[in-house]
């Protein structure tokens, strides 16, 4: 079930393989202009040469070269001209950030040729530079690209393709170029559907950096954490977290969204919702939540989006899309990033009878759906299932998830470990119990992964987790190598304190819960911890160190 793709000896043949077709389609070119576009006239006048090409000295047509500036060079222009704002990853490492040249499958280069592991760049799906989706691209850029409002079969064929993979009735798509657009449009749609304004979403989330999409993105690191007029925020079902089961979360979580509701004074135009969220801290939706939340909302005369932006398209592995495990179909669905493969591409798709709604209005994206995109599209999909990428995403995700369970059985930091397919997330902590949040230790891992040659990032509200998301060619000996490079980088950190405050545990345990005192009483008996830090009379201490005797 692995592709070959992935395998590390196919790096330069996949070079000289997409330098192969950029040549061969500029002689192409070359053939075509001479006979045609040079010698041959249209209207009485001479079409003159392309102005961004040059004649090489071999006589074809070639693109102008701009000598490749030193890292030294690039910091100093980045500063000058980029805004401040746009920071580069790893800027705060010792080795400063990375000047990455060329990629290929599921690695990356950087401008002294040293190789990276990439783990992070989850919109090269199907790998950096595949062959056969840099030929696609090339292609149709050879013969025309243009904007949706005139007939051609890529777009249509991508928009049955992508609906063909959706569950019924959703079959009307829309083209645009990112998820901020996708999620932007779907907003619109459900707002001019509902006739209402109100989007109920969940803390922690980031569903685009548009005006609209912010609004609803409670995830700090791009936004203010105040929600504006139109936005309501619900509590992130985060289990590991709130500390009880799939079963509780979301029977709370469900609690308080049906209270929201009952006042009456925010009707939803929509309830909007990652089918696992990604910035939010690879956080899963516990079972039954997506269901009771889309029942909720819809005998509120609300509508429900799928963002699926990060979690489409075979990541997941059991499933083509994120929501599928869950039992439900969205109203709304939206996809990006890995549609493309690293080139422009997101859509919106809905049913019939929501995009009929919006007919009032003439919907235009000067490059949403180009045929250079749907190009793209169209292989990106297709290699996906020539190459079996969803089994391979099933197949290497179970196993680095055990390989991700046995770094946490050895590593005390590791507070949690959380994967679907080839999204994983590794929660640090500096106490198992309390589960306060270790952002130190996990900013200072993912530096040392990097100086190791694997690149991961870290994510979540208290960017405490480690994330990754690789392309979907990953294979089992990659696995192996995050493991053991994540591995090595905790055991650098400094042990843990064993010693357990008071009001740390009374703020995690309640005396009506026996399992979670057994828990605690167990840790602190493997600790080799015979007795609290300190003494009190509270319910909660009582019942531990009773425990704790007991089980010594």
């Amino acid at each position: 079930g692995i592709s070959p793709f992935s395998a590390p000896s196919w790096e330069m043949s996949l070079k000289r393989r997409a330098i192969g077709v950029g040549t061969a389609m500029i002689r192409l070119q070359s053939r075509r202009h001479q006979s045609s576009m040079i010698l041959k006239t249209i209207n009485g006048v001479s079409a003159p040469l392309p102005r961004a090409v040059d004649k090489s000295p071999s006589g074809a047509l070639a693109p102008h070269k701009l000598k490749e500036l030193t890292f030294e060079e690039n910091i100093t222009l980045r500063k000058k001209h980029l805004a401040p704002s746009l920071r580069a990853h790893y800027a705060n490492s010792k080795s400063g950030p990375l000047k990455l040249v060329s990629g290929a499958g599921q690695y990356l280069f950087d401008n002294n040729r040293r190789r990276y592991l990439d783990c992070v760049n989850n919109v090269c799906h199907v790998g950096h530079t595949h062959p056969r989706v840099v030929q696609a691209a090339a292609a149709q850029l050879s013969i025309l690209n243009t904007n949706s409002r005139y007939l051609h079969d890529n777009i249509v064929r991508l928009a049955q393709g992508l609906a063909d993979r959706m569950p019924d009735p959703l079959q009307s798509v829309f083209f645009v170029n990112s998820g901020t657009e996708a999620n932007d449009l779907a907003l619109r749609l459900a707002r001019n559907y509902t006739g209402r304004q109100d989007v109920y979403c969940v803390d922690g989330a980031y569903h685009g950096h548009s005006a609209s999409t912010l609004a609803i993105s409670p995830y700090s690191k791009y936004s203010s954490v105040e929600m504006p007029a139109g936005a309501v925020k619900l509590t992130q079902p985060d289990v590991y977290r709130l500390g009880g089961t799939e079963s509780s979360v979301t029977a709370s979580s469900l609690a308080e969204y049906a209270a929201l509701l009952s006042a009456g004074n925010q009707m939803p135009a929509a309830f909007i919702v990652e089918s696992l969220m990604c910035c939010g801290g690879m956080v899963k939706l516990p079972e039954g939540y997506l269901r009771g939340m889309y029942e909720l909302t819809r005998s509120h005369g609300g509508l429900t989006i799928a963002d699926e932006v990060q979690t489409g398209f075979g990541r997941i592995g059991t499933h083509f899309w994120a929501f599928e495990p869950h039992g439900v179909v969205p109203d709304i669905v939206t996809v990006g990033k890995p549609f493309g493969n690293g080139f422009p591409l997101a859509a919106v798709v809905t049913t019939r009878e929501v995009s009929e709604a919006s007919n009032n209005f003439e919907y235009f994206n000067t490059f949403g759906g180009n045929p250079v995109a749907c190009a793209v599209g169209l292989e990106v999909l297709a290699v996906i299932d020539d190459e079996k990428l969803q089994q391979n995403a099933l197949e290497t995700g179970q196993y680095v998830c055990e390989l991700l369970k046995q770094v946490q059985q050895r590593q005390e930091r590791v507070g949690d470990v959380r994967c679907s397919g080839l999204m994983m997330g590794v929660e640090l902590v500096l106490d198992p119990v309390t589960k306060t949040p270790d952002a130190e230790g996990a900013a200072y891992v993912m530096a040392r992964m990097k100086d190791a040659g694997v690149l991961v990032s870290t994510d979540g509200p208290l960017r405490n987790v480690l994330k990754m998301k690789p392309p979907i060619c990953f294979a089992s000996e990659d696995a192996s190598t995050l493991a053991n490079v994540m591995d090595a980088a905790l055991s650098e950190l400094p042990p843990l304190q064993r010693q357990l405050k008071v009001q740390n545990l009374n703020n995690t345990a309640d005396a009506s819960q026996p399992d979670a005192f057994e828990a605690v009483a167990a840790m602190l008996v493997r600790h080799g911890t015979s007795e609290l830090s300190a003494r009190g009379t509270c319910p909660a201490q009582s019942a531990v160190s009773e425990m704790i005797r007991r089980q010594r």
